[in-house]
């Protein structure tokens, strides 16, 4: 491990790079030599540390971030949630493999290794159990006997398989948003999603009725007219409605309301969108800067006790009508339809598709290699529910029962098979951990410690 450090004001910041095996697991142990020649053997794992001055004999705590596909937070000045953190920890920002400056996977790097296959079981060496072997590589290199770990999202995905795998590690754990499933498949989770996602686009609508009849007629217009991203490729109705994620925020209806006004404007006679609407639209739902999210999404949930995820998103969507799209073939007409099926303009949420593995420039690469590992059936168990149940490390999670993206009734029941401890919000969102403020940190110290 090599180390730089840097003097900050009232902080000292030091930056840790260690080197670790790709394939922890041995998920491409099965192909011929010749068929892997071009896949690393070895990737380097960053980490960012912060102490306060005063504060270098704290404990330090992990911070696993949500995605998958996201780097550590780059906080410049140092606030929220760790700020609060740092009296009381030494605090470590992981960037987990494949993100930030932890051996970063742009989609063309993953159709440089080999076939289809090979880059399907590439991409599986990136999901929570390798993250946690590095993070436990990572503390062996520093001499901690056990650290405090906090996980957002996926990174509670992450604190969850870091309990079940290598618990004697762990001092005390931490999770924001994110208690997965450890037994169900994938498809239950998603319908939990759809009926959330349902239900903040109805008080989205009814906060601002009038976006409604504008999604309409922009969906309508996309299915007619040749609209162009920033990034070149066309703009569906389809994909249109995937800025519905941001309603899963705190603020996401006002989020939502604001990226969706005075979207037309007149070019030569004829009713276009503007170039900077494109331009904000495309913000939203491209993935050029974080492909990792869109290829590996639903296989964050693939278990061999679980099968194949099959796209289970794109499955289930097919359950709820009002969440159908059109084919772009039928034009206008199709989303005339639809529309006059009574269901209501609803826009998805957190959910990956097949056919957006095409649509985006910066997925395409990689399509192929996405429809191979959501046909994964036997990829290796993430969570063991009887270690779970048998681990004594202090945990205390946050649960938002109107959470878009990871259902409620599920991360009780993973708390209760894991001994979790839960504190339970009525109000917060997905992103509670960043909208509200330092006592959400406060209070998981609190619920540990007694």
């Amino acid at each position: 491990m090599y180390d730089a450090k840097f003097s900050l004001p009232g902080h000292t910041m030091i930056e840790h790079t260690l080197a670790v095996p790709l394939d922890r697991f041995g998920a491409l142990s099965g192909f011929a030599s010749k068929d892997v020649a071009a896949v690393p053997n070895t990737i380097e794992i960053f980490a960012r540390e912060y102490i306060r001055n005063g504060n270098e004999g704290l404990p330090r705590l992990v911070y696993f971030q949500g995605g998958p596909g996201f780097g550590g937070p780059r906080m410049a000045p140092i606030g929220s949630w760790l700020d609060t953190a740092l009296n009381h920890y030494r605090v470590i920002l992981l960037d987990e493999r494949g993100t930030g400056r932890s051996h970063p996977i742009e989609a063309q790097a993953i159709a440089s290794v080999g076939t289809v296959d090979v880059q399907a079981a590439f991409i599986s060496c990136f999901r929570q159990d390798s993250i946690v072997a590095d993070a436990e590589d990572l503390r062996v290199a520093f001499g901690d006997d056990r650290w405090a770990v906090l996980g957002q999202s996926f990174g509670g995905f992450v604190v969850t398989a870091y309990l079940s795998q290598a618990p004697q590690g762990l001092s005390e754990a931490f999770i924001t948003a994110g208690l997965p499933s450890l037994l169900g498949h994938v498809d239950a989770t998603y319908r939990l999603t759809y009926e959330q996602t349902d239900a903040r686009n109805r008080e989205f609508f009814d906060r601002y009725p009038g976006d409604e009849e504008l999604a309409w007629n922009i969906a309508g217009h996309l299915a007619e007219v040749d609209e162009r991203l920033p990034t070149g490729e066309r703009i569906t109705p389809a994909r249109f409605r995937q800025i519905g994620i941001c309603l899963g925020r705190s603020y996401g209806l006002e989020q939502l309301h604001f990226l969706l006004e005075d979207p037309f404007w007149s070019v030569r006679g004829s009713r276009r969108l503007r170039p900077q609407f494109l331009e904000r639209i495309g913000a939203q739902v491209s993935l050029a800067a974080c492909p990792l999210y869109g290829v590996m999404h639903e296989a964050i949930y693939a278990q061999a006790s679980t099968g194949a995820t099959a796209w289970s998103a794109d499955r289930i969507r097919g359950e709820f009508p009002q969440f159908r799209v059109p084919e772009v073939a039928s034009g206008a007409a199709g989303e005339d339809g639809l529309r006059a099926e009574g269901h209501g303009f609803r826009f998805t949420g957190e959910h990956m598709y097949p056919w957006q593995m095409r649509e985006d420039p910066a997925l395409a690469p990689v399509a192929d290699a996405a429809d191979a590992l959501a046909a994964a059936s036997s990829l290796r168990q993430l969570y063991d529910a009887e270690a779970l149940a048998e681990q004594r490390v202090p945990a205390a999670a946050w649960v938002y029962r109107q959470d878009m993206f990871v259902p409620y009734s599920i991360s009780m029941e993973t708390a209760r098979m894991a001994g979790v401890r839960t504190l339970v919000s009525d109000t917060l969102h997905h992103d509670g951990l960043h909208s509200g403020g330092p006592q959400m940190i406060l209070k998981l110290i609190e619920a540990v410690r007694g």
